[in-house]
């Protein structure tokens, strides 16, 4: 069985991460959608409530899984034995970064790869800390995210 995780803080979860998703899903028998902790980052929405609409966006969905993870996703891919990564690349300077990163996932542990998949060239502009600035503002969200994403925030901001 081919597994893979797709990792992020998905806060919050945009259409250019159900993109990837939905792509990945042809190639895979099953992805762990892994909610991270970036320790750098200040989440709006709790992890809790991200796999919450995780769970509700893909409960339809077979081989998708949902978990969440607080240390190195190259651990849990290790304790889960799950050989695969899956990454966005958008045109946007995405490549420099994620390669540094998937080097160092592979030195960390070697039976481990990522695989790359082009964000669609409809979608390369989303980014997750994008919307949740022109959100911030007050900005309309809805040509970015799933509807489910945003009637979350919406009940953050008593909408």
């Amino acid at each position: 069985m081919r597994t893979a995780i797709y990792a992020g803080t998905f806060d919050p979860f945009t259409n250019g991460h159900l993109d990837i998703v939905q792509r990945a899903i042809g190639l895979f028998d099953e992805i762990t959608l892994l909610v991270a902790v970036s320790p750098t980052k200040k989440p709006t929405l709790s992890q809790e409530k991200r796999v919450e609409i995780l769970n509700q966006l893909f409960k339809s969905e077979k081989k998708i899984k949902v978990d969440c993870w607080d240390g190195l996703v190259v651990d849990y891919a290790r304790k889960n034995n799950i050989p695969f990564i899956v990454r966005g690349l958008r045109p946007t300077g995405d490549f420099e970064v994620e390669f540094q990163m998937a080097s160092m996932n592979r030195k960390i542990n070697s039976n481990l790869d990522t695989v790359f998949l082009m964000t669609s060239e409809k979608l390369y502009y989303i980014s997750s800390s994008l919307v949740k600035e022109v959100w911030q503002h007050g900005g309309d969200i809805s040509a970015f995210v799933p509807s489910i994403v945003l009637e979350e925030l919406n009940k953050i901001k008593g909408k």
